[in-house]
């Protein structure tokens, strides 16, 4: 594990130091009841003297204490387990929710710029390889480091020269086992990648299974699949392949330790230095002494794959920063609903220039429709306003006062924005419609409901209000969901409105319907319509027609008629399709 992010691991232990501390005690006392069990067996072995020399009454005592050692250590063992797992689901889970509360805060920039689907693959598949390493890493080290101190101070004070065998071939096993985890790093940190790049490709699949069999693309999509499933293979086969190298090779070096004990000891106890039970109890200590290392190595996958997790997981908080605010920023308790952008500049790459020296101003309850050709802006200008975007240059000012100065909670309490792609969570109807106002009554709930002229479709649902929306709102159709998207903004009745193609998967008789509410939500609401049927902004105060990110006309819809421009030419093209 990288020395930078060990740092950063171990400073999210702190607060947990407690667990920390409750292993540690718990393994030494693992540790020391593990050490005795070697002394009675020797004590017991010695005891038994030869034919008809057995003091049974002393063997008695020995195997009793055996026992009972034996059950402590289980107990140790126990509890040190538990505070082990404690503190490793703690870490993992602060880690997650640090990681997904920089995901939520951080600018849409990032977040666009970035695969969800290996996002999400961080927030749970690393999150997860984070704990288990830290399991293992935990259970198997503290009682490691333990058992290799204490072994070690016994054989020494039992007999020195073996003990010193011991330390001297010892190195080779940390020294092997340290190579091969240097060359592994690299190859782990790769195969995290492409977990994720195969939970963005499997997500991306999935949520667009619809349009991948219309097009009859599945030969395809099963390609991509094949190319990121050998990158995976490649790179967890030579991970777990050089990994699983180290185990047998500290093994091989721990036997020669135990075969150098095994040598060195029997000569002792025939020159008669030591006991036969002396010697038993050496061979036992060095299986004892060299078993941590094969254990710490057994799990070296898991924790260099551990290390790489984490290693992705602090990207996303590092890489993700949260929204500033400015250390004077402003929170309005009141909006009137005018709107002033000036000389407005925006690309979402540098080379690529979108909107440039953009000026608009929306006085107090106009409705401004903005409409053009596809990629002219529309949508991006609307993520100016709400500030999911900031502009490269240019001012855009509510009521005088520069959105930069305004905390972006408060500017975006005063739009309420239906867009065309609906969003729905996993809940209840009810909990849906008020998601912008969790404290409204269902008497509230049902009048913006009715409102949107979604009631009828919500009472002919099996629980009515109280039927759970699964995950994407697959159990709705898309004119449905479009529906409590609009209901939920009834029901928030916010100072200005941002429309964004808000009926376009409804039918033209419920648009027409949903038209006449939008009509009463908007008197005396500054609003913008973002629209590519003309039709339905027919009756705006002003349309603005955009052209590659300028304002290319303006006027009434009579007006721009007469002009005999760009927007006459849209909505004729539009009358004639019709």
């Amino acid at each position: 594990m990288k020395r930078v992010v060990l740092k950063r691991v171990v400073r999210y232990a702190k607060p947990y130091r407690g667990c920390f501390a409750g292993g540690c005690v718990c393994a030494i006392f693992y540790v020391l009841f593990t050490l005795l069990g070697p002394v009675f067996i020797g004590n017991a072995v010695d005891c038994i003297l030869g034919a008809g020399r057995v003091d049974f009454a002393g063997v008695t005592k020995w195997l009793l204490l055996l026992c009972a050692s034996v059950l402590l250590a289980a107990l140790s063992q126990w509890e040190m387990n538990v505070c082990t797992r404690k503190l490793s689901a703690a870490v993992s889970n602060d880690m997650r929710s640090d990681a997904f509360c920089a995901v939520s805060r951080a600018p849409l920039r990032c977040i666009d710029g970035h695969s969800h689907g290996d996002i999400i693959s961080r927030l749970v598949n690393d999150a997860d390889f984070v704990s288990d390493g830290l399991l293992q890493g935990l259970t198997q080290l503290l009682p490691g480091v333990a058992t290799i101190l204490g072994t070690l101070v016994v054989m020494l004070v039992l007999n020195p020269v073996i003990a010193l065998v011991v330390v001297l071939v010892t190195p080779l096993s940390i020294a092997f086992a340290g190579f091969v985890a240097k060359r592994t790093t690299g190859f782990f940190r790769a195969q995290s990648e492409a977990q994720g790049r195969m939970s963005g490709f499997v997500n991306e699949t999935v949520s667009g299974q619809d349009v991948i069999r219309a097009f009859g693309s599945e030969e395809h999509c099963f390609e991509e699949l094949d190319k990121i499933c050998d990158e995976l293979y490649e790179t967890g086969r030579k991970s777990v392949f050089y990994s699983s190298v180290t185990n047998p090779g500290t093994r091989f070096v721990n036997s020669i330790v135990y075969a150098a004990v095994g040598v060195i000891g029997a000569l002792s106890a025939v020159s008669g230095s030591i006991t036969v039970g002396q010697l038993s109890c050496f061979l036992t200590y060095a299986n004892q002494y060299t078993k941590p290392f094969n254990e710490v190595t057994g799990v070296l996958a898991q924790i260099q794959a551990a290390a790489a997790s984490a290693e992705r997981i602090l990207q996303i908080i590092d890489e993700y920063p949260a929204e500033e605010e400015a250390p004077d920023a402003l929170q309005p308790n009141t909006c009137g609903g005018r709107v002033s952008v000036e000389n407005v500049c925006f690309s979402y790459t540098p080379s690529v220039r979108l909107i440039e020296n953009f000026n608009l101003e929306a006085k107090p309850g106009q409705r401004i429709a903005i409409v053009g050709k596809t990629g002219c802006g529309k949508t991006t200008l609307i993520n100016l306003l709400m500030r999911f975007y900031d502009a490269d240059s240019g001012t855009i000012a509510v009521d005088g006062t520069d959105i930069l100065r305004m905390k972006r909670s408060a500017l975006r309490g005063m739009y309420g924005m239906v867009l065309q792609e609906t969003w729905l969570k996993s809940a209840s109807v009810r909990d849906n419609i008020a998601y912008g106002r969790p404290d409204a009554s269902d008497e509230e709930i049902r009048s913006a409901a009715k409102a949107a002229h979604a009631d009828g479709f919500i009472r002919r649902l099996p629980q009515g209000y109280d039927t759970i929306i699964t995950p994407g709102g697959g159990n709705l159709s898309a004119g449905q969901k479009q529906l409590l998207c609009i209901a939920r903004i009834l029901l928030c009745r916010p100072e200005m409105l941002i429309l964004d193609e808000a009926t376009s998967n409804i039918d033209t008789r419920t648009e027409m319907l949903v038209q006449k509410a939008f009509e009463t939500l908007m008197q005396g609401r500054t609003s913008f319509v973002v629209a590519h049927r003309l039709s339905t902004i027919e009756s705006a105060d002003r349309i603005i027609v955009m052209d590659a990110g300028r304002i290319a006309e303006q006027g009434t819809h009579e007006e721009l008629l007469a002009k005999n421009g760009v927007y006459a030419n849209l909505y004729r093209s539009q009358l004639a399709a019709e």
